[in-house]
């Protein structure tokens, strides 16, 4: 069963990086965010007191996940009767969704080329497509900033985890986590709105990426390694700076890049009006410009193909140790 997980992880991978999300087909992540909007409706109609949306939020945390794991296994099944390659192949479009490098990578790239071309107002609008800050008024560099930060995180949201969970627990696992991922992005939010209905989305995002944080700071030190950047410094910025970012798992692959590229990120950032100080990652060895955004790019994709290689074998790594 782990050599068909790992052969389905492996061609969803490449699925998506030939052909990404095409507009016209169905993505489960769509149906799974309306599903969450829908729960949340529910939910306020029915508490309204912080305590009673933190059982509401728990019960969110808890059946969207289930729901898309249970979703994910009937597609499977209703496939593996018709054919047990349908099945396979099913199971590998199933990862490709969970996955998303080719089309993080694309709209970095389109950030960039708007930049170049000195539309700094359509620049702000695209970025806010890609992030949960305020864009309104920032900056050329304040941009490539918000863009090389989310291609760093996403390394891990939407590369390095599905394929982990894909590897381990097949198609459905991964889409599970990729339930919990769309739940800390549209409910775990630490303002007055989401704090007690998002507070079980954004502890479970925080434990299901815990382990691939951590893989994918291993993984894009490679990168950089392997891309003749500073893996020296990659490395030292993610044993002195990762722990200042207020997730546990964002900072791994924040100050990474930070270091690998030799930029500053971090800083001032606005949410819903409110304007809040993160702490700073790297050093600013060279001011924030858009050919920046080409580098985290292709910090991506390398990250990608090598937990696209590097999960499988840690997954078999493991089964051998466990079967002695």
């Amino acid at each position: 069963m782990i050599k068909i997980f790992v052969l389905q992880a492996m061609f969803g991978y490449l699925i998506d990086l030939l052909v990404g999300d095409p507009p016209r087909v169905p993505h489960p992540v769509v149906l799974i965010g309306r599903g969450i909007g829908c729960l949340e409706k529910m939910a306020r109609r029915v508490v309204s007191s912080p305590v009673g949306l933190k059982v509401a939020g728990a019960g969110i945390a808890l059946v969207i996940p289930a729901a898309s794991y249970a979703l994910a296994i009937l597609v499977l099944w209703a496939a593996a009767q018709v054919n047990d390659w349908l099945s396979l192949l099913m199971g590998a479009w199933i990862v490709s969704t969970t996955v998303a490098t080719r089309g993080l990578a694309e709209a970095a790239k389109e950030i960039k080329c708007i930049l170049t071309g000195g539309d700094l107002a359509l620049a702000r609008q695209r970025v806010g497509w890609i992030v949960g800050r305020d864009t309104a008024a920032m900056q050329s560099d304040e941009v490539v900033r918000a863009t090389v930060e989310t291609v760093a995180e996403n390394t891990v949201d939407a590369v390095v985890a599905p394929l982990f969970y894909a590897c381990i627990g097949g198609p459905p696992l991964a889409m599970a986590y990729r339930a919990v991922n769309t739940l800390d992005s549209m409910l775990g939010y630490k303002n007055e709105r989401y704090l007690h209905l998002g507070w079980a989305s954004a502890r479970l995002d925080d434990i299901a990426g815990y382990l691939p944080a951590r893989i994918t700071g291993i993984v894009m030190v490679f990168a950089a390694w392997l891309s003749n950047r500073n893996w020296r410094r990659a490395l030292a910025c993610w044993r002195r700076d990762a722990a200042l970012h207020p997730s546990p798992n964002s900072g791994i692959p924040e100050s990474i890049m930070a270091g690998a590229l030799g930029v500053r990120l971090g800083g001032v950032n606005v949410y819903s009006g409110v304007t809040s100080f993160r702490h700073y990652l790297g050093e600013q060895v060279e001011t924030l410009r858009p050919d920046h955004i080409d580098r985290a790019t292709h910090m991506l994709y390398l990250a990608a193909a090598i937990a696209a290689l590097g999960c499988p074998a840690l997954v078999w790594a493991i089964l051998r140790i466990a079967v002695g």
